[in-house]
């Protein structure tokens, strides 16, 4: 599957050649380009690695301690990397050796279905990591429904997908969706519970009989309203298929573009779900991450005019 790159690779500086180094004994990376770069300081040399213009293998490296080890490549690029490298379907937004963080667009699989050779995250993301060596993977750690968009977390091992599997509820320090909804939900903030079961046509309801079910919670509280929608910030406690777009329906404010759970309006043309914040301990370095994508443009201009926002 052929892939589109917006981001390419740049070029030398007024026609000044990439340097490109090879490393011939373990060492940390700020020791080794104050070696292989005497014409740069160490601020010259921090201000490069800052703006993302120090390659290892192939790979954006941003600590100055980052190991190297004997046959790595290191490659300085003299221009500025852009703040995310976008494909056909998804930006990537963050990566490291261990995790790739995605803004995925609506309308893109997040993985393979049977039904057939479609466009995916996953499949784009593998033809990502083989750039950086050919025996080189990425997996699943959660997923958004096709017509959702925003914030996905993969990774590059399977011991870093058990462990972050494992331990999600313990990893994950916040999550957060934005929802347009059909009318104004009656309470700014409240808190939808159920038990969440599939039937045959594979669609999940909610039911109080909690044999066979998934306990479901879902808090929400309204950002913005205009007429005939609001905007809500919706913070799932747990991860079931389906559960934000069930409980809203529930609350009887399904969201918007959601025939699927009850809507029966589309102004924005798509589905008015986005994951839009996703903060988290890192599962190797142990430190605090959070990302926050960009409110899409289709929300914001459903209520650009006559809208009132909501204060905590």
């Amino acid at each position: 599957m052929a892939i589109k790159k917006k981001a390419d690779k740049p070029s030398g500086r007024r026609g000044k050649p990439t340097p490109t180094f090879k490393v011939t004994e373990n060492t940390l990376l700020m020791d080794f380009l104050i070696k292989n770069l005497p014409d740069k300081n160490k601020n010259n040399i921090k201000t490069l690695l800052k703006d993302g213009q120090v390659n290892v293998n192939d790979l954006v490296i941003t600590k100055f301690n980052h190991p190297l080890t004997t046959g790595q490549k290191v490659e300085i690029s003299w221009h500025k990397r852009p703040s995310s490298v976008t494909y056909q379907g998804l930006s990537i937004i963050y990566e490291d050796n261990h995790l790739i963080l995605i803004d995925k667009f609506p309308g893109i699989l997040a993985i393979a279905t049977d039904k057939g050779n479609q466009l995916t995250a996953y499949n784009t993301l593998s033809n990502h990591v083989k750039i950086q060596g050919a025996d080189r993977k990425v997996f699943v750690v959660h997923r958004l429904d096709r017509e959702t968009s925003g914030l996905m977390m993969y990774c590059k091992s399977q011991l870093i997908q058990a462990q972050l599997q494992k331990n999600w509820h313990q990893v994950i320090t916040e999550r957060a969706y934005l929802a347009v909804v059909e009318g104004h939900p009656a309470n700014n903030k409240g808190t939808i519970k159920s038990y969440l079961k599939e039937n045959k046509a594979l669609l999940m309801y909610s039911t109080e009989d909690e044999t066979d079910a998934q306990l479901a919670i879902t808090h929400y509280q309204t950002l913005n309203t205009n007429k005939h929608y609001s905007m809500l910030k919706v913070n799932p406690e747990t991860g079931r298929k389906n559960q934000i777009r069930v409980h809203m329906q529930d609350i009887g404010h399904p969201i918007v573009g959601d025939r699927k759970y009850g809507s029966t309006t589309n102004p924005i043309g798509r589905l008015g779900l986005h994951a839009w914040v996703l903060a988290f301990i890192h599962p190797v370095t142990q430190k605090p991450m959070r990302f926050e994508s960009t409110i899409p443009k289709k929300f914001s201009q459903l209520f650009a005019e006559n809208s009132t926002e909501t204060k905590e």
